[in-house]
């Protein structure tokens, strides 16, 4: 009888199934309390996250999004350093920016009373505010601005290009220690984006 190619294919073969499991298990019932798990740590994945939220194992792309998404649930940041863990291991992996991407946001009210909800490639929903700053770095020889928002326990979103030009178009200007910033309102926070000086 041959053999279904979805069962035989690159990632159900290769990807590793102790973790998959084991994560299936532990998220049945909400989501997964990484920071209560103290596993051993069992060495390093060749698994990356790229820039743009994409996936990749053994050097190609995970598609199955309920995989990524599962992956995504049990997903630690330590120090600078990010891991995979369940209740009973702990895998390294590598981030290139940030592990999540903000790829929309619904924006109500306006000005102070403003709050902005971001919706993440996988689905997660954060309000930002106190709880779920914005920050925005930037590139010291491009200029470039790269904005993030931060989804969870250190894990933090990268803000995609459309969505912080849409931020930009709702943005305002606020006094910081008597210096104007160029910022955005959400949650009752304002989030300073750059000095209106610096504002070409």
């Amino acid at each position: 009888m041959p053999s279904n190619p979805a069962d035989s294919s690159p990632e159900k073969s290769e990807l590793p199934t102790s973790i998959i499991s084991a994560a299936k298990q532990a998220t049945k019932r909400g989501p997964a309390p990484v920071h209560l798990w103290n596993p051993p740590f069992c060495g390093d994945l060749d698994m990356r996250i790229a820039r743009d939220g994409t996936w990749f194992y053994l050097g190609s792309p995970i598609g199955r999004k309920g995989l990524v998404k599962l992956f995504s649930s049990i997903l630690r940041k330590d120090g600078e350093d990010y891991f995979l863990v369940t209740p009973v291991e702990k895998v390294g992996i590598k981030v290139d920016d940030a592990p999540f991407v903000a790829i929309d946001f619904n924006a109500e009210g306006t000005g102070a009373e403003q709050s902005l909800t971001f919706t993440t490639h996988v689905g997660d929903d954060v309000t930002a505010g106190p709880d779920h700053p914005i920050r925005v770095t930037i590139d010291p020889d491009s200029g470039e601005p790269a904005p993030y928002v931060l989804v969870r326990a250190n894990l933090e979103a990268l803000i995609d290009r459309k969505s912080f030009y849409r931020l930009v178009d709702i943005g305002g200007t606020q006094d910081i220690e008597g210096t104007p910033f160029f910022g955005i309102w959400s949650g009752g926070v304002f989030f300073p984006i750059l000095a209106q000086s610096k504002l070409v």
